[in-house]
């Protein structure tokens, strides 16, 4: 999945562009955009969330975007509709810049296979 650099970030400055247009807000970074992913794939609509819920959502989100590369599987839903993944694939071990970099790349994916971009 090699791609241009120039090209990931024309890609990722569109998404901010059109998420900015849709949510009123530009997502100052890429934690913003996981989490906005993770409320979405939860299902639940726009609502208060405590600091927990922001870190399963963060954690959702990356499980989600993972998916399709073949490293999380999804379980199921729990009693309150939280979805549940289990990792299938161990991760590879990435330097900090390149795991933000493959995130962008897998995210671009995820809302290029939603049909948003």
């Amino acid at each position: 999945m090699e791609e241009d650099e120039s090209n990931i970030e024309e890609r990722w400055q569109a998404l901010l562009n059109f998420l900015e247009k849709t949510i009123g807000k530009r997502p100052a970074d890429l934690n913003a955009v996981m989490f906005l992913i993770g409320v979405q794939e939860l299902g639940h609509g726009v609502r208060q969330f405590t600091k927990e819920q922001k870190q399963d959502l963060m954690h959702i989100a990356i499980c989600r975007v993972l998916s399709k590369a073949g490293f999380y599987e999804l379980e199921g839903l729990d009693k309150d509709g939280w979805p549940h993944w289990k990792l299938v694939k161990k991760l590879p071990h990435v330097d900090l810049l390149n795991q933000e970099h493959l995130l962008k790349i897998y995210v671009l994916d995820y809302f290029e296979d939603e049909g948003i971009l």
